[in-house]
């Protein structure tokens, strides 16, 4: 991205309100959020080597699958926690930076336990994300104390993104699942599981929690290459996964909505955060005269590329700012701000007290 329209970016985001208080962030899910847990698990999802990273500080590849920052940094700056959420797996952690938050999140994890299960290698799931967070606790209580871990938890933001690799590879790509459940009756699986998360939560002290829905599923690139008749002149998106996507985003938000008002007198923010809607917006709509290219992704052919497959020895782009995807699923740091930036108002009125 070029420097001028990066630091008009930060300068936009950076702009946060001051009647906050918020303590730390958390974060669970895929690799949307996954900052490099992977890098410390046997899998082959991983993203820790080039161009992975290529526009991040240092051109590090830390794991993150994009060129630079993922959204979850961009809300720990604008709340003004810290620049970068880090991986709970890191080893090199201090107990100060524990403190104020890190993310749990895993690539190729999904809300449907199988979806973890059927990835290369062992991922985390999101029970096991739980459980993570629960040995975080006791590690943040043995340095500082109870009623000072407590109270962190207490004034902390929760997020969690997840769901997208439970239709794509789960769903959609393998038999499994599909033998016997219709797509309605698996997203009412996905949510019911999700739902026992947000309870699994609640229950660790969680009281600011929000919930990205999926994004327009069969606009992803490598989901183009795969169920397009013809993907090398066709590249439109494929309606039933983006469809999917759209449903389950509705029944989503119907219960946070319902959460929120069962538990908002005791001090609960539950919040949806709508991804779908902008990313339709920078594919499709006026946003799309932003970038160059919507349907390829910036790393080798931008078809199929993902995770191992765009390594060192891939082509890539030279200005990623112009593509919204930086591989063929995941996006670029330019579209994780614009995302942010669509759902900042709901972001703050999470965090104000």
């Amino acid at each position: 991205m070029p420097f001028f329209s990066v630091a008009v970016a930060e300068a936009s985001i950076l702009q946060r309100p001051f009647n906050n208080n918020i303590s730390a962030a958390y974060v669970f899910g895929d690799s949307t959020v996954d900052p490099g847990n992977n890098n410390f698990v046997p899998t082959l999802f991983r993203s820790n080597f080039p161009p992975y990273g290529k526009d991040f500080r240092g051109q590090t590849p830390t794991g993150r699958f994009t060129n630079g920052k993922l959204s979850t940094d961009l809300v720990a700056s604008y709340i003004g926690i810290k620049e970068y959420l880090p991986p709970y797996l890191d080893p090199n952690l201090s107990i100060e930076e524990l403190m104020t938050g890190v993310s749990f999140a895993s690539a190729g994890t999904g809300l449907d336990p199988l979806t973890a299960q059927i990835s290369v290698g062992s991922v985390i799931s999101l029970p096991k994300q739980l459980e993570y967070f629960e040995e975080y606790k006791t590690r943040v209580q043995s340095g500082i104390g109870k009623k000072r871990m407590e109270a962190i938890i207490k004034d902390a933001v929760f997020l969690v993104s997840c769901g997208t690799n439970d239709f794509v590879i789960n769903y959609f790509t393998l038999p499994i699942r599909r033998k016997n459940y219709t797509v309605s009756a698996y997203q009412k699986l996905v949510l019911q599981n999700l739902k026992q998360i947000l309870q699994d939560l609640w229950d660790e002290g969680a009281r600011r929690i929000a919930v990205t829905g999926l994004p327009p599923m069969g606009c992803l690139p490598a989901v183009i290459t795969l169920y397009s008749e013809n993907a090398i002149l066709e590249r439109g998106c494929i309606e039933k996964f983006s469809r999917a996507g759209m449903e389950y985003n509705r029944m989503l938000q119907n219960e946070l909505n319902s959460m929120q008002g069962r538990l908002a007198h005791l001090g609960a923010k539950i919040t949806y955060i709508d991804i779908f809607t902008p990313m339709v917006d920078m594919i499709q709509g006026f946003g799309k005269h932003d970038f160059d290219e919507v349907s390829h992704g910036c790393c080798g052919s931008g078809f199929l590329e993902a995770g191992f497959l765009c390594n060192p020895k891939s082509f890539v782009c030279f200005d990623a700012s112009k593509y919204v995807f930086f591989d063929s699923i995941h996006p670029t740091e330019k579209t994780y701000i614009k995302l942010f930036l669509a759902s900042r108002p709901v972001i703050d009125l999470m965090i104000q007290n």
